[in-house]
């Protein structure tokens, strides 16, 4: 994207050591007082009304998270309980390729990178006309894409029902008996026309600032999953999971058919009208290639990280593909937790970006970056210090034993080395796609990640095995990070570059002394239900006294801002 319009706002800006803390002090600082997901730039008026919306947004769509992140532990359980580490989970792992890879391109970045933004535009577009007779933005959107994309996403799915032997073939060909994957691939192939639908429904309504629906989604999904897999498992093994994926899928679309049939107006379907007229031009383009290719490389490119750790451990002994998929299903919560808040706020930088407030932009992409940092970072810590007690209440039933407990902790650990970096592209990533014009700098620099995670991946493989993987994926997705954190204020958003490092620099090291606290005080209680339940008070703690003394400002003004509302409430 070019630098246009951005360069003369970072040329003005004071110096970064003089930069205000990314999270202003409470009850003051020209924001007014810290709500939590407040839009940034105004001090009255609208913005405390939608500053606590989002903040009840952000709740609500917090409690739907945890559940469906709650109903995927027990999956993983079910999963675990029933097939363990073996050739079975790894045949349904590499099945579930599919899916995840179709989540990332159709529900959780792609859509919502191109959709959100578009849906926030044509909204912009209504206002300003107001009542004046004439086509209705949004109408006309809805209209001319989603026929095109269900067509497009049929056609898409069928053709990876018919090569599914290839497709297992690409993703795993170290398989002795590639059967199993075959089928169960072929079960969740109807997740590419699924995930598409939901994905729609999920950034039309998120634009319409609806986010409960969206956030529902997971936990239907995971409720297909589970009661499939309960149900017939003795019946179809493992199959029985990858039936349970379709259901899931279907379920999906149906949380969200009602709210979007109210809020989203529906017109008679038409094929879009390319160069006739205002009309064509506001709508065609949205899936054309310069819009869609820059937004599908990235997503890919992304997703193609799990990709090279299914291909690298399917040469390794059988249960590493599934020692790598529990590891990574329990290290990132942390990370899906923190990107909520970019999530809820997204609509709001579009909306600014649409605008030409680019100033609002900044102050907010600045205060989500330190909000999920944050989070993700206090996640981290726990993770690094319990690992092994988390593993063990979860999963050590069944047919997971104590040896599958040790490989997956020791994996997750190295895991969390890599949050950071995940929390930081998810958060990034979406303002480059808030314009609304394309920019190819995402895809680069998930790119060149993913080309360091492959290099970094063959290297370390044949020696550490399962714990070389996990190491390269930590260090190609936060080559990624650092590439977007510098590209970012020179291409899009001027965010304070300097000043936002800074402010992760001191949270990582609060992260780092809280997560080494853990790691030295889990052995001491042998319980391992005890041993987490204490560090979760522990690892807090430690992570917040540290953040005191390293003047790390989020830490500071949250602390600060607790204190005042207890103090308010007595």
């Amino acid at each position: 994207m070019s630098d246009t319009g951005t360069g003369t706002e970072a040329g003005a800006r004071p110096a970064d050591a003089a930069a205000p803390p990314l999270l202003p002090a409470p009850g003051g600082g020209p924001e007014g007082p810290l709500s939590p997901g407040a839009p940034p730039g105004t001090a009255g008026g609208e913005a405390p009304r939608l500053g606590s919306f989002l903040a009840r947004a952000a709740a609500g769509t917090a409690v739907l998270t945890v559940v469906a992140a709650v109903l995927g532990l027990v999956r993983d359980q079910a999963i675990a309980r029933y097939f363990g580490a073996s050739d079975a989970s790894d045949a349904f792992l590499i099945a579930w390729t599919v899916p995840e890879m179709a989540a990332t391109l159709l529900i959780e970045d792609g859509m919502a990178l191109l959709l959100v933004p578009a849906f926030s535009l044509a909204l912009t577009r209504r206002a300003a006309t107001g009542d004046a007779p004439g086509p209705d933005p949004v109408r006309d959107l809805v209209a001319t894409t989603l026929p095109r994309l269900f067509l497009l996403l049929s056609g898409g799915a069928a053709l990876l029902v018919a090569g599914a032997p290839w497709v297992v073939g690409v993703l795993a060909p170290g398989l002795a008996d590639p059967r199993l994957a075959v089928d169960c691939t072929r079960l969740t192939s109807v997740t590419v026309l699924t995930f598409g639908i939901t994905g729609y429904f999920s950034a039309a309504l998120r634009a319409h600032r609806s986010f409960l629906p969206p956030a529902g989604v997971y936990v239907a999904y995971n409720l297909g999953i589970i009661g499939m897999t309960l149900a017939l498992h003795t019946v179809w093994g493992v199959r029985a999971a990858a039936v349970g994926v379709a259901v899931g899928s279907v379920l999906m679309i149906l949380t969200q058919l009602p709210v979007f049939l109210r809020l989203v107006p529906l017109a008679r379907p038409r094929l879009p009208r390319f160069g006739r007229g205002p009309r064509a031009a506001r709508t065609a383009p949205l899936l054309g290639f310069a819009v869609l290719a820059p937004v599908v490389l990235f997503v890919v490119s992304r997703q193609s990280q799990v990709l090279v750790e299914r291909f690298l451990a399917s040469t390794l002994p059988a249960g590493a593909i599934s020692h790598l998929n529990y590891a990574q299903k329990v290290a990132q919560m942390p990370m899906v937790l923190s990107l909520m808040i970019c999530t809820v706020t997204f609509p709001v930088v579009a909306q600014a970006m649409a605008a030409g407030d680019r100033e609002k932009a900044r102050l907010r992409v600045e205060r989500d970056l330190a909000l999920a940092g944050m989070v993700v970072l206090l996640g981290t810590a726990v993770v690094l210090g319990y690992a092994p007690q988390i593993i063990e209440v979860l999963f050590q039933r069944g047919a997971f034993d104590a040896a599958d407990t040790a490989s997956t902790a020791q994996v997750m650990r190295v895991y969390a080395l890599g949050l950071l970096g995940h929390c930081l592209v998810g958060a990034l990533s979406r303002p480059f796609f808030s314009s609304g014009r394309p920019t190819w700098f995402p895809a680069f620099a998930m790119g060149t990640g993913l080309l360091v995670t492959m290099g970094a991946g063959y290297a370390l493989t044949y020696r550490f095995g399962v714990d070389g993987i996990a190491t390269a994926n930590a260090i190609g997705i936060s080559t990624t990070a650092l590439l977007l954190l510098m590209g970012l204020g020179t291409r899009v958003v001027p965010i304070r570059t300097r000043a936002v490092a800074l402010s992760l620099g001191r949270l990582t090291g609060a992260s780092l002394a809280a997560g080494t606290a853990g790691w030295a005080c889990a052995p001491l209680v042998p319980d391992p239900v005890l041993s987490l339940a204490a560090g979760c008070l522990l690892v807090p703690a430690v992570f917040f006294l540290t953040g005191l003394a390293l003047r790390s400002p989020e830490v500071v003004s949250l602390l600060a801002l607790t204190r005042r509302r207890f103090l308010d409430g007595r």
